[in-house]
């Protein structure tokens, strides 16, 4: 069974910086789509950033673009969410999802991954 786990989260200022990070764990496919998503206190949960390997990175939040950066490391099963200038507005659980033996994302629908880690929270404060 396949684990991710989630690290990296805490309380900062806004325009301050973290690095979220995400292990995966058990698995051995080199082909997935693996995403970032956040989800806010009553509202639903939403795709920020999306990293597949036929595809690279996508940023469908239009919001995060130019301040956040999704990336990985095959070596060490990690995908990364770096992120800059945070505002109040980034304020959520940070949930790391992937599904693996495909090259490209079935859509940005939480439905669409297989695995997902526990969360992270994110809290920027003005």
């Amino acid at each position: 069974q396949v684990t991710l786990m989630e690290s990296g989260g805490g309380s900062v200022q806004a325009g301050e910086s973290l690095r979220l990070s995400c292990v995966a764990s058990r698995y051995t496919r080199t082909r997935y789509c693996m995403a970032w998503f956040r989800q806010s206190p009553g509202k639903e949960r939403e795709v920020v950033a999306v990293f597949s390997t036929g595809d690279g990175d996508q940023y469908p939040d239009a919001s995060v673009k130019d301040r956040f950066t999704i990336s990985q490391d095959n070596a060490k099963k990690t995908l990364y969410l770096q992120m800059n200038n945070l505002a109040p507005e980034d304020t959520a659980m940070y949930y790391c999802a992937a599904s693996f033996g495909l090259d490209y994302c079935q859509g940005f629908d939480p439905k669409s991954f297989n695995y997902w880690g526990q969360g992270t929270q994110v809290t920027v404060s003005s």
